[in-house]
């Protein structure tokens, strides 16, 4: 495929650039001047109270006489901790996340019968539109496929009579459609950067209306189209796991703030798309894959605490990694002594890495998982408790489930399609304000000149 060409001359693109460059710096010492929340964030780390939710609640430490003290992570999900939902699961051996998206979407449990419609018209809604594939997936593939989900997510409003439309019913119907086409897109989109980025064939399977999110998103991506009960599940897990974390993350508030502009799911969907690519975010998992190809590649016994502790220095000190000074998937903004989503991951993924010989590699991430927060005291002098994240086992989950690194991201988009629905019906219906941050002026009043005065 053939790119736009660009006529923006490199010569322009400096003069543009050091011109910005001149005229906004912002001295930090201005932002604790005007008590400015950066992030949205306070002082001590806490988020900015901006909203109410009966969604989801992240729970990592509570407030004791004015100090943060750390506890065991907590994740519930309207009200039921996320362990139990998933022992739930277990116990019964079956498939969980329509149920959790039913839960987050609706409010409750379903009952049998609730759950069985749900599945039934999720089912129903996979297939994408009449010539889609071709039109908005195959005539512009992307490198990215968050890239090309955000950009498939804008193009299905033209394909709904009724898109602009913000009653309830409306919002549940355009939620369960995008609920059931993202792992479709994400296949499809695959496929094409397969064939013309990557020069490999494409295998673009249908997907299987009988057959849960998770079982789709294996059968459509395998070029045979098959995986095992095993895998299946453990992928469920992940999903249910990434399916909702509160409206404070950077992706669900996007969708709150174009929820209460008014706008259209689509539009709003897509934002939450584009926010959740970033690395700061959804992305986070591919460079703890990165960052530990790396270790892997510079580590000669991946047991030897001494020699793994070493590098994990060099990392610290930008001497090793992409010279962030950063461990990635260690350490959180709300979770202090665990992570539920990394410890449930960990538990659930444990199994399968004894029946596919993952067992190594596994071991090393519980390895940098128990160092680093004893590194980072060593090299910060400061005792605070840093778990792991989702992110240092999720990568792992995918990477020993054979699926490949570009879809890592958009995974996770899947799972939090939900969470994300759920998100813009409480804003639409009880939001009522459009939200409006304010921002601290610092252009100081300027006299213009004409044309030629300028210099």
């Amino acid at each position: 495929m053939t790119t736009q060409p660009n006529f923006v001359r490199e010569e322009l693109l400096q003069e543009l650039s050091e011109s910005f460059r001149m005229h906004d710096q912002i001295p930090a010492e201005l932002f604790s001047r005007y008590s400015i929340k950066r992030g949205l964030r306070n002082a001590d780390g806490t988020g900015v109270l901006v909203g109410a939710s009966r969604l989801g609640n992240v729970h990592g430490y509570i407030m004791n006489e004015g100090e943060r003290e750390p506890i065991e992570g907590r994740l519930t999900y309207r009200g039921y901790n996320v362990y139990d939902l998933i022992h739930g699961l277990e116990q019964e051996n079956r498939f969980g996340f329509e149920e959790v998206g039913y839960l987050l979407m609706c409010g409750s449990l379903p009952n049998r019968r609730q759950l069985t419609d749900f599945q039934h018209t999720i089912g129903l809604e996979r297939a994408l539109p009449d010539n889609f594939t071709e039109d908005m997936i195959m005539r512009a593939p992307s490198r990215d496929i968050m890239n090309k989900l955000a950009g498939a997510t804008l193009a299905l409003y033209s394909y709904d009579e009724n898109p602009d439309e913000t009653t309830v019913e409306n919002i549940m119907r355009q939620g369960i459609s995008l609920m059931a086409k993202f792992p479709v897109i994400i296949s499809h989109a695959y496929q094409a950067k397969r064939r013309y980025f990557d020069g490999d064939s494409m295998f673009l399977h249908v997907p299987d209306p009988d057959r849960s999110t998770a079982e789709n998103i294996l059968h459509l991506i395998r070029p045979n189209g098959e995986y095992t009960a095993d895998e299946a599940l453990l992928l469920d897990r992940c999903l249910i796991l990434h399916a909702e974390h509160g409206g404070g993350n950077n992706s669900s508030f996007t969708v709150r703030v174009t929820s209460s502009s008014g706008t259209d799911t689509y539009s709003s969907i897509a934002a939450a798309v584009s926010s959740l690519k970033g690395p700061r975010h959804g992305g986070a998992n591919l460079r703890v894959v990165r960052q530990f190809d790396e270790i892997k590649e510079n580590v000669r016994n991946w047991t030897d605490e001494g020699e793994v502790a070493d590098y994990l220095r060099k990392i610290m000190d930008g001497a090793a990694g992409d010279g962030s000074g950063l461990i990635y998937g260690m350490g959180h903004a709300i979770y202090t002594l665990s992570d539920p989503r990394a410890v449930a991951l960990k538990k659930a993924a444990r199994p399968l890495a004894e029946k596919t010989g993952f067992s190594e590699e596994m071991a090393l991430i519980e390895l940098v998982e128990k160092l680093t927060p004893q590194i980072f005291a060593e090299k910060k002098g400061l005792d605070k408790p840093m778990c792991a994240n989702v992110d240092l086992y999720s990568g792992f989950v995918y990477k020993m489930l054979g699926l490949p690194k570009s879809i890592y991201t958009p995974l996770f988009a899947t799972a939090r399609i939900v969470g994300w629905m759920a998100h813009r019906l409480e804003e639409v219906t009880s939001g009522g304000k459009i939200i409006r941050p304010a921002y601290k002026p610092l252009a100081k009043s300027t006299v213009y000149k004409n044309l030629d005065e300028r210099g």
